[in-house]
């Protein structure tokens, strides 16, 4: 009899592995906008899913990203593992010569590469997503993407609502998973109860339509690190709720007994720094003649994005205004040159920024940029931004990754924003092709 029972024993496990081994693997992509190491590093931070996940998981000590290191660029390159200068995303915002309308690079036309989306598929798997930026018009099979109204009157979701896919796609999760989405609930004044509704609409997208990739990107950690600074009550209230969210997620994952196919990665976009001051390039180009009194006309225009700013000239052949433009900055009091670095055209192409771009301001931690062609070079700022060339330790990113083919207490000290589309596509079994980034193996399970 005892003989018996360790054969139907051992049956039964090698029926399970072979179960278990037939069955897809899934991916959980979850960007936590202005996620910094310290949140799954530090205790002190009110996050214990995140923290319990990077213990028990793969984590990195840094993720170093992209210049410049602002929200749509950094995703696009999450999902594509290239950097701006390839994937074509270069700020949140394009560079319009004739003045900005407020848009934002909303359209998925506007990427260059393959993408984790793209190549999903074309390998006939099924791919969802919730508020990832550059997905209007994206080859996503259940998507919501990240648009708004900018004109005045309009409700500001209807894009998001217009945009969904398949079509009434929205009408379905408003009445089976977040309820009525609205201005007040969804909006400025309601960032906390947002995570809440994107948490609620993945399970229930994860639960039905069992997509092979979920891409969900979480917004309140940025928001109130912008307004209230690194630290605080707001930015912690943010982090609680972000890790409240990624925990519902997760339960969804664990009621339907899919942990060990469903890997979770987290990652983020940028880190914060704290924010005293603001440079306004553009008005010491105003007061010499490059840029016109109003804007209008110009031959040498910088365009700000976060922390940093862009040269871009009128004619691409101005050399001229390029050497004129350097020596206006180097004839400023050397009080002020030290508060930032030119960053190079060669620079520029060597860390995959705007090849358009023919310099760049990088300033120090501390000093913020703006676009503005008015008021004082030098003015006063609050809060937190980011942007910054990314070489300050207060600007990385995080990695995390959980459940499924994720090795088991695994720290990598250091990695790259390219790094984390690779580890995904290896999961999945795509062929990422030409990607800047690298697979590490220890990440993964064999």
């Amino acid at each position: 009899m005892d003989f018996i029972n360790k054969i139907t024993i051992l049956f039964l496990s090698i029926f399970i592995s072979f179960s278990a081994l037939g069955q897809k693997q899934q991916v959980i992509l979850i960007s936590i906008d202005g996620l910094r190491p310290d949140f799954y590093l530090n205790e002190n931070w009110p996050a214990p899913v995140i923290q319990y996940m990077a213990k028990n998981g793969t984590h990195a000590k840094a993720v170093k990203g992209v210049f410049p290191s602002v929200t749509y660029p950094s995703h696009t390159t999450i999902i594509s593992g290239m950097p701006p200068s390839e994937h074509g995303i270069y700020y949140n915002t394009p560079f319009e010569p004739d003045g900005a309308t407020g848009k934002w690079y909303w359209e998925y036309e506007n990427i260059k590469t393959p993408t984790l989306f793209s190549l999903s598929k074309e390998a006939g798997l099924t791919t969802a997503a919730i508020s990832w930026p550059v997905t209007v018009g994206a080859p996503i099979d259940y998507n919501i993407p990240e648009v708004w109204s900018i004109k005045e009157g309009e409700d500001r979701f209807a894009p998001m609502k217009k945009n969904a896919t398949p079509k009434g796609f929205m009408d379905e999760i408003e009445i089976h998973a977040t309820g009525k989405i609205t201005n007040n609930n969804f909006g400025n004044q309601g960032y906390f109860a947002r995570e809440g509704k994107f948490a609620s609409a993945a399970s229930y997208i994860y639960e039905k339509y069992n997509p092979d990739l979920l891409a969900v990107h979480l917004l309140s950690a940025d928001h109130f690190q912008h307004t209230d600074g690194r630290e605080g009550y707001m930015p912690k209230r943010a982090v609680s709720a972000v890790d409240a969210a990624i925990g519902q997620i997760l339960e969804t994952v664990e009621r339907l007994g899919k942990l060990e196919n469903t890997t979770f990665i987290i990652t983020g976009d940028h880190g914060f720094v704290d924010i005293h001051s603001i440079m306004a390039p553009n008005v010491l180009l105003r007061e010499n003649g490059l840029i016109n009194e109003d804007g209008t006309e110009w031959k040498a225009k910088f365009h700000s994005s976060g922390a940093s700013a862009f040269l871009h000239l009128k004619n691409p052949k101005d050399t001229k205004s390029i050497e004129k433009v350097k020596a206006l900055f180097n004839a400023l009091p050397e009080s002020q040159q030290k508060l930032f670095r030119i960053v190079e055209k060669e620079e520029l192409k060597k860390i995959g920024a705007d090849p358009q771009a023919v310099l760049a301001i990088a300033p120090n931690e501390g000093i913020n940029m703006t676009s503005k062609i008015e008021g004082e070079l030098l003015r006063k700022g609050s809060g937190g931004t980011h942007g910054f060339f990314p070489e300050y330790e207060n600007i990385y990113t995080g990695f995390i990754a959980f459940g499924g083919k994720a090795n088991e207490k695994t720290v990598l000290k250091e990695m790259y924003l390219t790094d984390v589309a690779p580890v995904i596509a290896k999961i999945l079994g795509l062929q990422l092709q030409n990607t800047k980034g690298i697979l590490y193996p220890g990440i993964i399970k064999n």
